[in-house]
């Protein structure tokens, strides 16, 4: 991506500067001194794989199969795997990267909803949740890995496509999972040139990062080359701070949380300010590669603040741009190991028991690639006799992948004695299997557990719900409860009726699974009166003020509103009864609780409530700014805020029912010009955030991002035109900081605009 920021102001970046090139180690003395342009001419190509005779290549608005069909080095052919990979001249921070084969046998990328999988000849596409915004990698067990500027480190700990089962469930812990909170970097030497380095809080008094500002590219140690303590740690780059951290990870009940290795040191850091690393990987010798930029410009022109700028601009930090780097690092006194895999299929087939999960992995993509059924019954006999559990999961999902992995097989591995392999068995098991999956409800393993929980959630019949009901009351996992509800989209209530007969001796378990109010709260999201009744006739049967009837009000009741803000009214058909017999004989959580329920629903002639208004239809104009609209958000925004307005936790709150969002239009208009400066309260969560100045966007722009906002996700505020936007740009135009929530709050000195709120 070598026309990425040529300086300040971008210009150039629409040239078709980029190239691919392959780097050969021809003496295996760890060191590369062969290079062979692949593939060139291309507009900022920002995705590569290798890939059969060739290699993936992402370069918007396209991702292409290059191939070398003669072996020289050069892609000769070429064909279009999809059309939709990115815009041309799009934000290339927030744009689809680092293609993938995970061990499930998809192509998965950062920053993307959409996968690719090649499977007999042809190109396959899967749905997927969007992870990360620059890099990926996976751990031994095949869980993604991934971050965001202002975040370490996130994981999906489970299949996203489990939750898209049930739009109706809110809570999913198993997404986008953010596997460490704490972001302190402790820099060498003084790092004044980070965005946002005027606020107070990004730099320490010495004048070094505090914390992360600029994460990306990590990776999970898979390697044998380092001492075994390294093993499964996670490297994260922080570009800003010229420094890699090195991460402790620990697995409990499916959950991975993680911890910094050093105390207020780091593994690799730097004096030279364009030390830049953006990526690291183990490489097939086992060492780790790091791959740094090489530039003291890495941010893009579209976020760069006045102060960074200025910093740039006083110490000389536009030029040079050609000067990247790879590292390799080793341990002391190692040696190079130069590493060939065999090129009969075969022979491959033991490379799947190499302790390298660089050569795990390729051994898996080339079995899969060659589609040679013949290795099966190697396969077969790996599976179950593997010397390490990383082998057995291995030979599974490359029997997968060649579409002959049976019913015997994983029956062997469902009695495996690793639960990592038992667990991969129950994820790989259909519904012919549901008998023998039904043995497992009492397995020692709460990952095991949950996997099975997700798998028997969506089977039908009494013995599938008996099983589920098992599950709860084993407990074990944070994420128990939302396996269960996940397979249940529209019979969560039916499901809630079986829960509450179960006898008095399985209230606590009930309980602490949290599974009465994640339920309750799926029923409240179907928004269908005549079944909302029904579960208030359920918790007005139970024993007032409750654990089960506590349980589900606040399932009911929801996350509590930020002062002032009005939820999303739910229409009933009828005032539920249930909702008075309900405020009797009860203690003051249970009575808040019922407010808070009480605040959503509306009936006709509810005293204080309007009916329902009616929803203005956009005319032409508001129309084409709505479209207009909905393409930038999907170009800028939806990296950090989601497709469905929901945001990222720890990153981005959601613009979903926000009030920022359907309050007064000067609030976002300021805010998109000039940016925000956390803390801010949305929806009751203070957020600590840096949302940056999209100034740069025309009033017109503006006005259609806020238009599809304010009616986008069922939302009904008022469209906002170029003039509204006019008005506020110029009412600030003197400012060259961002907001803070106080001053956004406060009366404003120019006219406020008629249009406002929902």
């Amino acid at each position: 991506m070598r026309g990425y920021m040529p300086d300040m102001e971008a210009v150039g970046e629409d040239q078709p500067v980029g190239r691919v090139s392959r780097l050969e180690d021809t003496n295996g003395d760890g060191v590369m001194d062969k290079a062979t342009v692949f593939a060139d001419g291309l507009l900022m190509p920002r995705a590569v794989m290798a890939l059969g005779d060739g290699a993936l290549i992402g370069a918007p608005p396209t991702l292409t199969w290059y191939h070398d069909s003669d072996g020289d080095g050069v892609a000769d052919k070429s064909e279009v795997v999809a059309s939709d990979f990115g815009k041309v001249g799009g934000q290339p921070e927030h744009m689809i990267n680092s293609p993938t084969w995970m061990l499930d046998n998809w192509i998965t990328f950062a920053g993307a909803n959409v996968r690719y999988r090649f499977q007999r000849g042809k190109w396959l596409a899967g749905a997927t949740v969007s992870g990360g915004q620059w890099g990926l990698t996976q751990d031994d067990w095949g869980r993604p890995f991934f971050n965001y500027n202002s975040a370490l480190l996130h994981s999906h700990v489970v299949p996203t496509g489990f939750y898209a089962r049930n739009p109706n469930l809110a809570v999913r812990t198993g997404v986008n999972w953010r596997v460490m909170s704490d972001g302190a970097t402790w820099p060498s030497h003084p790092t004044p040139g980070v965005n946002r380095g005027y606020n107070g809080t990004t730099l320490r008094e010495d004048g070094t990062l505090a914390s992360v500002t600029a994460t990306c590219g990590p990776s999970i140690y898979r390697g044998d080359l380092f001492p075994k303590e390294f093993r499964g740690d996670a490297f994260v780059p922080e570009p800003a701070g010229n420094l890699i951290k090195r991460l402790k990870l620990s697995d409990a009940a499916g959950i991975v949380r993680a911890k910094n290795a050093y105390e207020q040191t780091e593994f690799l850091t730097s004096t030279d300010e364009r030390f830049r690393p953006v990526n690291t990987y183990t490489g097939p010798d086992g060492a780790l590669y790091v791959v740094d930029m090489g530039r003291g410009v890495i941010q893009h022109k579209a976020f760069l603040t006045y102060y960074l700028a200025a910093n740039i601009q006083a110490r000389n930090l536009e030029q040079p741009i050609s000067v990247g780097r790879i590292y390799r690092i080793v341990p002391e006194r190692a040696q190079p190991r130069p590493v060939r895999l065999p090129a009969q299929s075969g022979a491959l087939v033991a490379m799947l028991e190499h302790p390298n999960g660089w050569v795990r992995d390729t051994a898996q993509r080339l079995l899969v690639e060659r589609d040679d059924a013949a290795v099966a019954p190697a396969l077969i006999a790996l599976a179950a006799k593997g010397k390490t559990a990383q082998a057995r999961v291995h030979a599974l999902w490359t029997l997968e992948g060649l579409g002959v992995l049976t019913p015997d097989v994983l029956g062997s591995c469902l009695k495996d004695g690793n639960p990592k392999v038992r667990q991969q068995a129950v994820r790989l098991a259909d519904r012919t299997m549901t008998g023998e999956l039904l043995k497992l409800v009492n397995d020692p393993s709460p990952e095991v557990r949950v996997e099975l929980a997700f798998h028997l959630g969506s089977q039908p019949g009494d013995a599938a719900q008996e099983g589920l009901v098992a599950l709860l009351g084993k407990g074990g996992s944070p994420l128990l409860a939302e396996a269960v509800a996940s397979g249940l989209r529209g019979r969560e209530l039916e499901f809630l009726e079986v829960l509450l007969k179960q006898p008095a001796r399985a209230e606590g378990s009930l309980i602490q699974s949290e599974i009465l109010p994640v339920l309750a709260g799926c029923v409240l999201a179907e928004r269908r009166s005549s079944r909302i009744t029904r579960l208030l006739d359920l918790a007005a049967e139970l024993p007032a003020d409750g654990p089960r009837q506590v349980a589900l009000l606040k399932g009911c009741a929801g996350k509590p509103l930020a002062k002032g803000a009005s939820p999303k009214l739910i229409y009933m058909d009828a005032a539920p009864a249930a909702l008075t017999a309900l405020q009797e004989n009860q203690g003051e959580k249970t009575l808040k609780l019922l407010a808070a329920l009480d605040q959503q629903l509306a009936w006709p002639e509810k005293r204080g409530v309007a009916p329902r208004p009616p929803l203005a239809a956009l005319n032409a104009d508001q129309q084409a700014l709505f479209e207009k609209g909905r393409g930038i958000y999907q170009t800028l925004c939806v990296g950090c805020h989601q497709p469905g307005g929901t945001g990222l936790e720890g990153l981005a709150p959601p613009l979903l029912d926000s009030e920022w969002v359907l309050g007064p239009v000067d609030r976002p208009a300021r805010i998109l010009l000039h940016g925000l400066s956390g803390p801010v309260r949305v929806g009751g969560v203070v957020w600590r955030l840096e949302m940056p100045a999209l100034g740069q966007l025309s009033d017109e722009e503006i006005a259609g991002v806020l238009t599809y906002l304010r009616r986008e996700w069922e939302h009904r505020a008022s469209p906002v035109s170029p003039k509204d936007v006019a008005r506020v740009r110029s009412g600030s135009s003197s400012r060259n900081r961002p907001w803070t929530e106080e001053e956004l709050l406060k009366p404003q000195a120019v006219p406020v605009s008629k249009n406002s709120g929902n």
